[in-house]
């Protein structure tokens, strides 16, 4: 049995996803981000840069695992799942895998907040960073069109890139000159897996989110 400590937030819902996909048991604990909950000693104590999501294995002596691109790693190697065993396979999933972690998250993270929560809107700001999620997303177009998913096969990249790449309406952008995405988020998006674990734990409205968001500025 795994322990999932998470939020309705897409780092969050890379592992819901995960979960689903690998058909793993799991007990979910949602962290209430109003009560600083990720803040907590007993969260803290096996998290500890205080953020979600986060796994506990019971099935592995009570294994902690932070991180989102280390915890799809540590379940695909754990099932033996979405990630190809062959040395050239595994690094074109971690290469995928690492383009979200290092670029898509961070960028469309600052952009959402720049955008929707900051207290002062800085045009110069929020124009760098939607700039770079647009390329960013013409990247992976890009890629799309060479493959049916990022990594060739459905792998914990496409897993990883999904709940953000999913959201790029929400930066004011659209899907103008992004064909190859569009069928790639539709045909991620229509998995069941994926379907279900998008709303595990299910999403606020965007107005509470962003009221959310503005709390934790100020903290």
């Amino acid at each position: 049995m795994i322990d999932f400590f998470t939020a309705p937030t897409p780092n969050g819902h890379k592992i819901s996803i995960a979960l689903e996909e690998m058909q793993l048991p799991y007990e979910l604990r949602e962290i209430n981000f109003d009560q600083e909950d990720q803040k907590k000693p007993d969260y803290v104590k096996f998290s500890p840069n205080g953020r979600i999501p986060t796994i506990i294995d019971r099935d592995e002596g009570d294994f902690a695992v932070f991180e989102s691109g280390a915890i799809l790693i540590y379940l695909a190697e754990k099932t033996g799942q979405f990630m190809p065993s062959d040395i050239k396979g595994r690094s074109l999933v971690m290469q995928w895998l690492m383009l979200q972690m290092a670029g898509v998250g961070p960028m469309m993270g600052q952009a959402f907040v720049f955008l929707n929560y900051f207290p002062e809107k800085i045009p110069s700001v929020i124009d760098r960073y939607k700039n770079e999620s647009a390329r960013l997303l013409g990247v992976l177009d890009k890629r799309l069109g060479e493959a049916e998913y990022l990594a060739g096969d459905y792998s914990i990249a496409d897993m990883a890139t999904y709940p953000w790449a999913a959201r790029f309406d929400m930066l004011g952008l659209d899907g103008q000159g992004l064909p190859n995405l569009l069928r790639w988020l539709d045909l991620v998006g229509d998995r069941p897996a994926v379907e279900t674990g998008m709303e595990l734990p299910p999403m606020i409205s965007a107005d509470e989110r962003i009221e959310r968001a503005k709390k934790m500025l100020v903290k």
